[in-house]
């Protein structure tokens, strides 16, 4: 298995076999640890990190150092070109220049995309924002695979900020991959985005089911913080392991709460990424001590945390040995050493030649033009560099019309569709605009936009 010259900027980026032999390939480096290989002797990784980070930026250093290669690199816009108003795409065009191979961590969710699609050298995200974390992903998968032995059939319980909690994001498409059952818990109004939940149910072989008023889990009452109010049990997403499991699985909260929860996936809130958390979401954040550590149904479970941890992992069950993040930390050198050497290509690693799960079951159709509408996430990279980026969508449903942004994931409904062979515009609900090829659209938010674009108005619409 060769990943030569290819860049990670999603965690959809890399199959499930392809991850498999990083994880191997990552099992042969954690044995090497100790010493320095040469296998990137002359290779220069260039580590751009722009948002604070500890843990990512030096693994990502002494992965590259262990590997035998060096290290240059930016730790703030302020002290770079940006601050200037260069765009991400010279930046990553000159940095190309300089580097074998480039780790960014950036602000503006899409932003490695971006420099993937400029720099000439493999680009690893090393996390975009609210949007992804990959490599994250593959540190956790990695650390769970090494304490259970498999994914598959796994129940895993993804809780806290899980709206601006990238690590989450990527994590839960990984696991809907392997075959989990993800169980999402978290604090008020920070459940997981809409974007996630609908990529797992419309790109995947499972099935959401959202909780009633009656149908709660006593979990999450016990994860509850220090206030009265409670963690909110978002959404149960469950893989078949066969066609058929589904049909037998009537009450999926049933099934969780018997089997129990093979691990806890913590998150801390993200408070750099919004201004409003009130007091109330503080108290009522999903609280992991030794006393829900007691609760039979996680007799089993696992305590991982991308780290740092605020509150939400209290001090007292570091000792606990289900308590894993510290060694899934550690973990970060082995699986970016890996990473980095295939990316490179002075390695090559083994895939199992069974891939018993598909990495995706539909493949959306994906809408471009700079004519209509633009991505309205202002954290998006588009918005931010839209002089050069024309808006590109993956048209994911068509009750309503759905477009969701390549770079963010963020999610639109526009209001009008325009046939760009006829120059005419249609109400998107109208039976007409879903006859017109992908390819022929252009999506419009008014009939302004539309008619200052040159399309026309429908018969239909004139005679309102």
């Amino acid at each position: 298995m060769s990943l030569a010259g290819r860049s990670l900027v999603s965690i959809n980026d890399v199959s499930n076999g392809e991850v498999e032999g990083i994880l191997s390939l990552a099992d042969k480096m954690q044995d090497s640890k100790g010493s320095k290989l040469d296998l990137c002797q002359g290779k220069i990784l260039a580590s751009l990190f722009f948002e604070p980070s500890t843990r990512t930026r030096l693994s990502f250093e002494a992965a590259m150092q262990r590997l035998g290669g060096s290290v240059i690199g930016a730790v703030d816009t302020k002290t770079t070109s940006l601050s200037k108003g260069e765009s991400i795409a010279d930046m990553a065009r000159v940095v190309g220049k300089y580097a074998d191979i480039i780790v960014i961590r950036h602000p503006w969710e899409g932003a490695a995309r971006v420099a993937a699609e400029y720099a000439g050298v493999p680009v690893i995200n090393a996390g975009d924002g609210s949007h992804e974390h990959p490599t994250q992903t593959l540190c956790d998968i990695y650390t769970i695979k090494k304490a259970r032995g498999k994914i598959k059939g796994l129940t895993i319980a993804l809780c806290g900020d899980l709206k601006h909690g990238r690590t989450t994001h990527s994590l839960a498409y990984m696991l809907a991959r392997f075959g989990a059952t993800i169980v999402f818990y978290s604090g008020p109004s920070l459940g997981p985005p809409e974007y996630v939940l609908r990529k797992l149910t419309t790109e995947y072989n499972g099935v959401l089911r959202r909780p009633t008023g009656r149908n709660l889990s006593s979990l999450a009452l016990a994860l509850g913080g220090s206030g009265k109010a409670s963690a909110t049990l978002d959404a149960i997403y469950v893989t078949p392991r066969t066609s058929h499991d589904l049909a037998l699985i009537p009450d999926l909260r049933a099934e969780v709460d018997l089997k129990g929860v093979d691990a806890l996936y913590m998150t801390r809130l993200q408070q750099e990424r919004f201004s409003d958390a009130k007091g109330d979401t503080r108290k009522a954040y999903p609280v992991v001590d030794k006393d829900v550590l007691k609760r039979k149904e996680l007799k089993r479970a696992l305590v991982l945390h991308p780290l740092p941890r605020l509150d939400e992992i209290a001090r007292e069950i570091d000792a606990d040995p289900r308590s894993m993040y510290f060694e899934q930390a550690a973990h970060g050198v082995a699986v970016r050493m890996a990473l980095i050497a295939l990316l490179l290509g002075v390695q090559q690693a083994e895939a199992p030649a069974e891939r018993t799960l598909p990495e995706v079951v539909t493949q959306p159709e994906i809408y471009r033009s700079d004519l209509g509408s633009r991505c309205e996430n202002p954290a998006c990279v588009s918005v931010h560099e839209a002089r050069y980026i024309a808006p590109e969508f993956v048209v994911c449903g068509n009750k309503p019309l759905t477009l969701r942004c390549v770079y963010c994931d963020y999610e639109k409904q526009p209001n009008y569709v325009g046939n760009l062979k006829s120059r005419i515009y249609y109400a998107c609900q109208d039976i007409r605009a879903r006859q017109i090829k992908v390819s022929n659209s252009v999506f419009f938010d008014s009939e302004e936009k539309a008619q200052e674009r040159g399309f026309r108005p429908s018969a239909k619409a004139q005679q309102r």
